[in-house]
């Protein structure tokens, strides 16, 4: 029986979906799992930005121990460079020429005729095999595209060096006959691997991909999580229960495709932070004081933190000076001096003063008054507790609500009159900031970490 390849686009398809937004470890965590069920290939999503994106990808390529490890290039060849530096110390990189071949998104998203669309396709082609061995060209919208057209892109594709081809299945509405006709005449077409790139918006992605199979593709791409996508554990319970039908298996671990997936499912929806957690097999953060700043940036990014050089210079001094007394620091404590140290803001708002009010029987209600310049600013609320209400009544004070990505106390010191740390973190268009505030009171620490997460985010959009 033959092998089908199987090419894991779970970080793609999880960065299409706007209401998701994945941090380092995440992320980590996903390409991981995928190494760890046995997948042929792992593909990270094109670059967005350029500094958080590269320190991820470099991170993820380097833990890597199977998979290839493929990224797109993108519609300009001045950008294979950034990709190739990306995927270069992976085991096996790969590098992805990705463009439509139908007519509609030729000429309505990138605006050109076939004859130019053939000549990106061989520029992008060439200068991604310039600098990767292995090239794959897909076929974006393949479903749509005139089949003359789609043939004479493949086979220019192959001309200039693509390794592998995918045709895509982006509108979601072929058939199993229509895959397998299609995978048909590309495979006459071209002499290297095909693989096929289904959709389950109408439900009959397996149905696809075992007719694809049946006609020659070679290999599959799909996903542990995500919509309208070929599932690997839907594909793996299928091709093991019919693989000797259609002449075909896949060499997914049987015993771990299912619990590994729950299990980074589970990680990526848990909404609690734990500090402790893996960040990749084997490895936690934990940094001592001959901690260099590439190391201490990697940690900070590992946390969902985008810091400037500045920054990272700042939190590296204090971890020095920290390490100098108590030998390292753990997680948690490393997310401490970011919030006391990165980025230190100028107070657009002053905390003066609140009062609340809470029992078993009722919701908490609270009052928050802030400064600004000169002006006093009141907000009431009520909530889920003291801190929830302090929290909602500073957002009606500022007018704005914040994404409260994870808020944590502790206390400093000990007893009755034990000093108490708060640590809040917020996210504002996908970008992490954290504030800390202390004090014998929580209420008011809470509130204080609050602020200096919220100065932050003000003195930054600036």
């Amino acid at each position: 029986m033959k092998k089908i390849q199987i090419s894991d686009i779970t970080l793609k398809k999880l960065s299409e979906d706007r209401a998701i937004s994945l941090l380092f470890r995440e992320k980590s965590a996903i390409a991981n799992c995928a190494d760890t069920i046995g997948v042929d290939s792992v593909e990270l999503p094109q670059i967005k930005s350029v500094r958080e994106d590269m320190i991820i990808y470099k991170t993820i390529a380097r833990n890597m121990k199977n998979a290839a490890l493929a990224i797109p290039v993108g519609f300009n060849s001045e950008n294979i460079a950034l990709a190739w530096d990306c995927v270069k110390d992976a085991k096996s990189p790969r590098l992805q020429v990705e463009l439509p071949v139908s007519t509609l998104q030729m000429e309505y998203i990138y605006h050109v005729k076939q004859s130019a669309m053939l000549l990106k396709i061989a520029e992008l082609i060439k200068a991604a095999k310039a600098v990767c061995a292995d090239v794959e060209f897909a076929a974006l919208d393949a479903t749509r595209a005139d089949e003359a057209f789609l043939i004479e892109a493949v086979k220019e594709a192959q001309a200039c060096g693509a390794t592998m081809i995918t045709i895509c299945d982006d509108a979601g509405v072929s058939t199993p006959d229509d895959i397998a006709a299609l995978v048909e005449k590309v495979t006459a077409a071209v002499e290297v691997p095909v693989y096929v790139q289904v959709s389950d918006s109408i439900n009959m992605a397996v149905a696809c991909a075992l007719s694809a199979i049946k006609k020659g593709a070679q290999g599959l791409k799909c996903a542990m999580a995500g919509k309208n996508v070929l599932l690997c554990g839907e594909l793996s319970d299928a091709v093991n229960a019919c693989g000797t039908q259609i002449g075909a298996e896949i060499m997914l671990n049987k015993t771990k495709v299912h619990a590994s997936i729950e299990d980074m499912t589970a990680s990526i929806n848990r909404s609690s932070y734990e500090s402790e957690k893996d960040v990749s097999e084997g490895q936690k953060i934990l940094l001592d004081s001959d901690a260099t700043l590439a190391q201490v940036a990697q940690a900070a990014a590992v946390l969902g933190y985008d810091l400037t050089d500045l920054d990272i210079g700042n939190v590296y001094k204090a971890l020095k000076q920290v390490c100098d007394k108590r030998g390292a620091v753990g997680a948690k404590e490393f997310e401490a001096l970011i919030a006391s140290s990165a980025m230190q803001a100028p107070s657009t708002y002053h905390f003066e003063a609140y009062t609340t009010t809470s029992s078993n029987v009722s919701n908490a209600m609270s009052q928050v008054t802030l400064k600004r310049n000169d002006e006093i600013i009141r907000g009431v609320s009520s909530g889920d507790g003291p801190i929830d209400s302090a929290f909602r009544a500073i957002e009606q004070c500022i007018g704005h609500h914040y994404e409260l990505d994870d808020f944590q106390v502790q206390a400093v010191t000990e007893g009755k009159e034990a000093l108490g740390s708060a640590l809040v973190r917020l996210r504002n268009n996908g970008k992490l900031y954290s504030g800390n505030g202390t004090s014998v009171d929580i209420i008011a620490a809470s509130i204080r970490a609050y602020i200096n997460a919220l100065n932050k985010i003000v003195f930054e959009e600036k």
